[in-house]
């Protein structure tokens, strides 16, 4: 189906200089978020809890979770400190609720991560290094050998499935001495049982972080050192502390809210006895009751200050500025700093990131209200100020606007009420987040744009209604978008402009929605009205009746839109990095079909991690925006199959991770399917039966709830192929029936459906009758089944059924049978080795090892001087991948004594490599270039070429491919 948008906004990956190249420093709106929070003199050292962050052992996760005002952020920065101060890379990153998306949460991780992984060069080479990937991101800490803690706060602001899949791989590839700290109001879904159990979890609560009777005394100390004595004797003091710990009962806000009317009271010569037995509760009312009484004697200009910034998240004395444009805001700022009051210091601002000249030292820095504190600022500002709201919101618009940052500014207009300028805003900026895949912050926008309290906002901007069509349709599902659709009124617009894109966009919500003959009857219609004017929608229209075509079976129809939508593109100035993903990732669904492995390969991680090329005119920021996670959440699963394929199942798992919460959010039926059967198979082959019948299930389910009766179909299809494995004959025949939905199936045979190129009804049934049944009758099946479908140009599907027909000659148990089967299963490891295939062959369990086994055999026993060390060199690999099977009794005869033997006979070398050639071979497997080789051994490129000469004449090989397979043939090599 058409190609999942995932992300919304992002940041950069790195600053931009003059000349266009990346630089290592982070871009600007990052480098507050990548400081932790000054420690202040007055914060308690909390000794005990950094203690046990400090010397958590083998703890991956370190997680700090408690209600607002607690300390955590005042925790986790004093063990930050400590720990950086024993040696311990650290990194820090301040999350915030625009970093649900995995574009955006990467660019920042990347940010953070460059801190732990190298120094200087090292740190900056990683962070400028193209765009962030999440694999890039969780392999440069697992091969990091040193010790490191990477802390991220306020960790409750992300929700989004994406993210905190991404955030659990991260977790379970942390090498040994790496940990993860977390500071979360909330508990995170993270999978935290598992990771107790396993005992790398370890929990700071609100319990730890309350302050005891001794730090409570130690804050208020530290808050007046030379009053306090003078008011009362020590063992006074000590009994007027105790009631306010008690009441506090160590709720570090109230004490910090308590103590800033204590301030008053001191100076007033006031009783602080009495102040404390008037206070009464530490809850969220008495917080709010101290905050205004120290709120109400402050003066009118530092009241009105703290009011009116009260509705940003961080400030800087620029912004505030804007807000107050009669006040002096610096100094405002600078008297609060220096009275330890209200504001914590965060970092420095965007300007002096981006390297403002000359700006004092308090114009450079970022704060933060404590958040209750600021909660509580703006209400009080809606209650006496309502009027300003609106003005205010619009002033933070305006300054965001001018500094280049049309997020906030969106936002800010949205949240101040101010339909007409976030239009306005979102007018000439929503075309290029479109373009650029950035779907889940239009949603966002449109959402509250369209909410009763902007009634009719977009009625008179038909062009951002249609915008608003694409994010829904890839954010929230084709049924969504296509009830929304018929309530616009864009279907019957007179606009051409409008239309383009509603032809682009019914064919595509039709083929998402499963009614594959509808949307090639409506877009070949709309084909004819190609070019439209609007490139993006034109590609779409090209793109999406592509795969349309190629679900079809009319490949030459679905290549000539290919190279129309690649036109198209070409000849558009616009910014089409989220086509061009669609475009390779339909080629690459073509190629698989083919059985073109490597090419579909090619094309998936080219889809994935592609850079678009910014439009003439569009600057660094255009280039710098794209992430390769940008919508396209198809590629990604489509990547993961290949990935798995291979039989990288940490890859495809971490794939899956970040992919298949997206997927299933939209509910693209081949992509549930996809995903979860990949997900079971990788539990199934790790011996977890359970989480892999739970996986299938979990797709069941999710069938029934969409109403998608294929992906029901095939998820008991999946566990009708477990149960065959696990060897049981009847329970798998029962839920073949369950699977066996007449009306899915025959739909699926007319059609060449992704999912479904080597897992259908007829493979199902075929396979129990390989298994368990007649199985001369079934070589016959798949034989004919096989020329069929390399009738049909589906390769990869004749594969399949040769596999199963090659098990089926093996089991039939006679001689020529088995001779058949042996030299079946050469020619099916010339296009293994050729192609890449693995889990094609090693997915149909134990029999296939004893197959590889005998074929092994069968060929050391034969001429030596006949075996393409390359294909040997594949069907060890593949034999070993699969595990020591033995050979099963009823798989036909066992070979011959002389014929083991010669499995087992190793060559050897006349002269044998000497240590540095087998350097270089390992190198040479790795894939690395001459120069880079020369570069890790400190040699010259002359060199290395003489290694290789040398290497070639001592193994008798004629290319470096042959040298590292027959390396490993004689176990020179692993």
């Amino acid at each position: 189906m058409p190609a999942l948008p995932s992300a919304s906004t992002t940041l950069p990956t790195a600053a931009t200089d003059a000349a266009g190249q990346a630089s290592a420093q982070p871009a600007a709106p990052l480098l507050s978020k990548l400081t932790p929070p000054l420690a202040r003199a007055h914060q308690v050292p909390r000794q005990a809890i950094v203690r046990r962050l400090a010397e958590a052992g083998g703890v991956k996760l370190l997680l700090v979770r408690a209600p607002a005002g607690f300390g955590k952020s005042t925790a986790m920065v004093q063990a930050f400190e400590q720990l950086a101060a024993q040696g311990v890379a650290t990194a820090w990153l301040t999350l915030e609720r625009s970093d649900n998306d995995v574009p955006r949460f990467l660019a920042c991780l990347r940010q953070a991560v460059a801190q732990i992984v190298g120094r200087g060069d090292g740190a900056a080479g990683f962070a400028a290094a193209g765009p962030a990937t999440p694999l890039a991101v969780v392999d440069a800490l697992a091969r990091h050998g040193a010790p490191f803690a990477l802390f991220l706060d306020d960790f409750e602001l992300i929700t989004e499935p994406a993210v905190l899949g991404l955030v659990r791989e991260l977790i379970d590839h942390l090498p040994r001495r790496g940990q993860l700290v977390l500071g979360s109001r909330s508990l995170p879904d993270l999978g935290l049982g598992r990771l107790r159990m396993a005992g790398h979890l370890l929990e700071i609560d609100t319990e730890l972080l309350r302050f005891s009777s001794d730090e409570t005394r130690q804050f208020l100390a530290l808050r007046w050192p030379a009053v306090l004595p003078a008011q009362d004797t020590a063992t006074d003091w000590a009994a007027q502390v105790e009631p306010l710990h008690r009441k506090t009962e160590g709720w570090v806000a109230a004490l910090w809210l308590a103590s800033m009317a204590l301030d008053s009271v001191i100076a007033l010569g006031g009783s602080v006895a009495g102040f404390i037995a008037q206070f009464s509760g530490s809850n969220r009312a008495v917080a709010e009751f101290l905050a205004e009484d120290v709120l109400a004697r402050q003066t009118p200009e530092v009241r009105d200050f703290l009011l009116r910034t009260s509705i940003l998240r961080q400030f800087n004395a620029g912004l505030c500025q804007a807000l107050l444009p009669r006040s002096n805001a610096a100094r405002i700022l600078a008297q609060l700093d220096a009275a330890n009051l209200f504001i914590t210091p965060i970092g420095r601002s965007a300007g002096a990131a981006a390297g403002a000249s000359a700006a004092p030292a308090e114009a450079e820095r970022e704060w933060r209200y404590h958040s209750l504190f600021a909660d509580f600022l703006r209400a009080q500002l809606v209650r006496e100020q309502p009027d300003t709201l609106a003005r205010l919101h619009l002033a933070a618009s305006g300054w965001y606007e001018s500094q280049g940052r049309p997020v906030p500014a969106i936002d800010h207009a949205i949240e101040g009420g101010d339909a007409p300028h976030a239009i306005a805003l979102l007018a000439q900026h929503a075309m290029g987040f479109l373009e650029q895949g950035r779907m889940r912050l239009l949603a966002r926008w449109f959402s509250a744009l369209q909410t009763a309290a902007f009634p009719g906002a977009l009625a008179e901007w038909p062009m951002l209604q249609v915008v608003s069509l694409w994010a829904c349709t890839l954010t929230r599902g084709p049924w969504a978008a296509m009830e929304q659709l018929q309530q616009s009124g864009c279907a019957s617009s007179a606009d051409a402009a409008v239309r383009a894109h509603v032809d682009a966009l019914q064919p595509m919500l039709l083929a998402m929605m499963d009614r594959v003959e509808d949307a090639s009857a409506l877009g070949r219609e709309h084909l004819a009205r190609v070019p439209s004017g609007q490139p993006f929608a034109d590609s779409v229209l090209c793109n999406a009746m592509a795969h349309v075509m190629g679900t079809l079976g009319e490949r030459e129809q679905a290549q000539r839109l290919l190279d129309a939508a690649r036109r198209g593109q070409q000849a558009s100035d616009l910014h089409h990095g989220f086509n061009r993903m669609y475009t390779e990732s339909v080629e690459g669904l073509l190629d698989l079909q083919q059985g073109r492995l490597r090419q579909a390969t090619a094309r998936f991680r080219l889809a994935l991690g592609m850079a678009a090329t910014p439009a003439p005119g569009a600057g660094n920021a255009a280039s710098a925006a794209w992430q390769p996670t940008h919508g396209n959440a198809w590629a990604g699963v489509l990547y993961a199959g290949v990935v798995y394929e291979a039989q990288q199942f940490a890859a495809a798992e971490h794939l899956l991770n970040v992919y298949l919460p997206l997927a299933r959010d939209v509910g693209l039926p081949d992509h549930m399917i996809t995903s979860h059967v990949m997900r079971s198979r990788i539990a199934f082959e790790r011996g977890d039966i359970d989480s892999a019948l739970q996986t299938v299930t979990e797709l069941e389910h999710l069938g029934h709830h969409r109403q998608l009766p294929r992906v029901v179909a095939s998820a008991r299809l999946e566990r009708a192929r477990v149960l065959m494995l696990q060897g049981q004959a009847d329970a798998s025949a029962q839920a073949l029936d369950r699977a066996d939905d007449s009306t899915v199936w025959q739909r699926v045979a007319r059609h060449q459906i992704s999912a479904h190129d080597l897992d259908d009804m007829p493979i199902g049934r075929l396979r129990w009758q390989v298994m368990f049944g007649d199985a001369a009758a079934a070589a016959r099946a798949a034989a004919a089944a096989a020329a069929q479908a390399q009738a049909a140009r589906r390769q990869r599907r004749a594969l399949k059924l040769q596999v199963l027909q090659a098990l089926a000659l093996q089991r039939a148990g006679s001689v020529a049978e088995l001779d058949a089967a042996l030299a079946l299963t050469m020619r099916l490891l010339q296009v293994a080795q050729a192609e890449g295939y693995v889990r094609l062959l090693l997915d149909e369990g134990p029999a296939v090892a004893t197959l590889l086994r005998r074929t092994q055999a069968a060929l050391h026993a034969g001429s030596a001087e006949r075996n393409d060390p390359l294909v040997d060199d594949c069907l060890q690999r593949l034999i070993a991948l699969a595990g020591d099977a033995p050979l099963a009794d009823d798989a036909g005869p066992a070979p011959s004594s002389t014929a083991a033997a010669a499995a087992t006979a190793v060559p050897t070398l006349d002269e044998p490599l000497t240590r540095k050639e087998i350097r270089v071979l390992q190198l040479l497997a790795e894939g690395y270039s001459n120069s880079v080789m020369a570069d890790k051994l400190f040699v010259s490129d002359s060199t290395v070429r003489t290694h290789l000469r040398n290497i070639n004449l001592k193994l008798g090989a004629r290319s470096r491919t042959q040298a590292v397979a027959i390396a490993r043939r004689l176990g020179v090599m692993a």
